[in-house]
């Protein structure tokens, strides 16, 4: 299993880039960044830096969306970027929830999302793409054996199927272990019904990890209160769900939506961030559902469980006070373990 660390890009850049660094000593081979421009600093600016001082760590956004940046810029960066370190990028996509609705604007849907995961995916890897206009484009300067995978992120239907039909990965943003086997048989049958080889496509489980020195209750209580964020932050996307299928429907598992009933809505200025007063509506269970939290054996536990339903990456959302410890925790007792079972 391979193993990602997710970062907010606040500033200092440089610490950023210094628990990125900390995370590849640690065994981490992947390192994800929110990517919502009012929010946060330029995390392809970043990129570069983190690429600079690591030596085969992947870096990419989770996720980026088709709104915010044209089609062939975000080619483009990403292309240099390759060009510069190695095909050592990966274009995580979605709708652009916090990117777009912080710009006063709608998220993007999955029609476009498709058309845009074509063209940065094709010019990405030096072909031709036609950017709506009628005019096919490539980039010159890219060079043979370029490689740009276009992973989605996805928690509904219709956009289940098309991860399964159109991306190179599937990023499932909640470690459920009830839901993932079901997002994830949802992508892994649409690829099959594609005409895909299901394995192609690669699923990455994101969530937060909070590692304890026990389970005693009031390790644990910490450990939620800083986690209890993720659940209101997966909670914007299942709210759109309801509004579109309904509180109890056959196309989404009333597992995923119903904790979101006493929600009242949502301020992204506290987005991402532990201590959101928002996400106070967010029972235990869900924290304990949705994140891994406890002592070592619980994470290597709930990993095992994960890696068995298919999942090929844990990508470890570190927004909580113990960024270093769980980095380290991870890479000495968690990723060795897990690693060699």
């Amino acid at each position: 299993m391979d193993f990602g660390l997710v970062l907010q890009t606040d500033p200092p850049a440089a610490r950023v880039v210094s628990l990125m660094r900390r995370a590849e000593h640690n065994g981490f081979r992947y390192g994800w960044t929110f990517d919502s421009s009012v929010l946060w600093q330029e995390p392809f600016v970043i990129y570069s830096q983190i690429l600079a001082r690591t030596e085969k760590l992947t870096v990419g956004p989770m996720v980026t969306n088709p709104g915010t940046r044209t089609w062939e810029v975000t080619a483009s960066t990403f292309a240099t970027l390759n060009d510069m370190f190695g095909n050592r990028t990966v274009c995580g996509i979605g709708r652009g929830d916090s990117a777009m609705r912080v710009a006063g604007r709608k998220p993007n849907t999955l029609a476009r999302i498709s058309e845009a995961m074509k063209v940065i995916r094709a010019l990405g890897r030096g072909e031709e793409a036609d950017l709506g206009g009628g005019t096919p484009v490539r980039f010159p300067w890219i060079k043979p054996g370029a490689e740009l995978p276009v992973w989605m992120a996805a928690y509904g239907p219709k956009a289940l199927r098309m991860t399964g039909e159109e991306a190179d990965g599937f990023i499932l943003q909640l470690a459920d272990l009830y839901l993932t086997e079901y997002m994830v048989k949802a992508v892994k049958d649409a690829a099959a019904a594609a005409g895909r080889d299901p394995a192609e496509v690669r699923i990455c489980v994101a969530a937060p990890a909070y590692v304890t020195a026990d389970d005693s209750p009031e390790a644990l209580a910490h450990a939620r209160e800083q986690c209890r964020w993720f659940g209101g932050m997966v909670g914007n996307h299942v709210a759109d769900l309801v509004a579109r299928y309904g509180e109890h429907s056959a196309d989404v598992p009333d597992a995923l939506t119903d904790y979101i009933k006493a929600r009242q809505g949502y301020d992204y200025a506290h987005h991402g961030r532990s201590g959101n007063p928002d996400t106070a509506f967010v029972p235990d269970e869900i924290v304990d559902r949705f994140c891994l939290i406890g002592p070592v054996g619980k994470h290597i536990e709930k990993l095992n469980a994960l890696r068995a339903l298919g999942v090929d990456q844990f990508a470890v959302y570190a927004m909580h006070d113990a960024r270093e410890a769980v980095i380290d925790a991870y890479g000495r007792e968690v990723i060795p373990v897990v690693n060699a079972s």
